[in-house]
């Protein structure tokens, strides 16, 4: 017998025993590769609640929090590009930062719903916090439909999208 064979629970002699050992062998296997997805799925969900918490609590608006939705509308989802207004030389006004404006691209293709104007996002974004999270969950807007084009429909994690709240609720203006 392998060493293998017994890790997965095949006794010594399995291959002389009935059907009746065979099927009990293999239910041992079904419930040991159970047991071991279950505890698989309950450390990988504690491990994601510790690192929720060490993020600095986006619920909370804390600095941490803040910090990493700079990050994300700044760097990564590059939201000035629609919702900040350009100087005469195309670089983004930094005095009105994230405060809506023209947007500055337009379709290659017939698009009806294509937005002309990108809303004000610094300070209090167009609708509840709970609406804006959902938005940036779920790509889906307060209106019950996708944001209009070229608003891309993300898909960040809740508390991504707590921290980008959180973020634009600091730019009080």
């Amino acid at each position: 017998m392998t060493i293998r064979q017994e890790a997965w629970g095949d006794p010594a002699g399995a291959k002389t025993m009935g059907s009746k050992g065979r099927r009990m062998c293999e239910r041992t296997r079904l419930l040991r590769i159970s047991f071991l997805a279950c505890a698989v799925a309950l450390f990988s969900a504690n491990a994601q609640k510790k690192e929720d918490s060490t993020k600095g609590g986006a619920e909370t608006g804390g600095p941490a929090s803040i910090e990493r939705g700079k990050y994300i509308v700044e760097s990564v989802a590059l939201c000035e590009q629609c919702h900040t207004p350009r100087d005469e030389h195309g670089n983004p006004n930094r005095s009105l930062w994230l405060m809506g404006g023209p947007v500055q691209v337009r379709p290659t293709y017939p698009a009806p719903n294509w937005a002309v104007v990108a809303p004000r996002l610094a300070g209090s974004p167009p609708g509840t916090d709970a609406e804006i999270v959902r938005l940036l969950t779920t790509g889906i807007s307060r209106t019950g439909r996708p944001p209009n084009l070229p608003m891309p429909p993300f898909r960040m994690t809740r508390s991504d999208a707590e921290s980008v709240l959180a973020y634009l609720k600091s730019l009080s203006r």
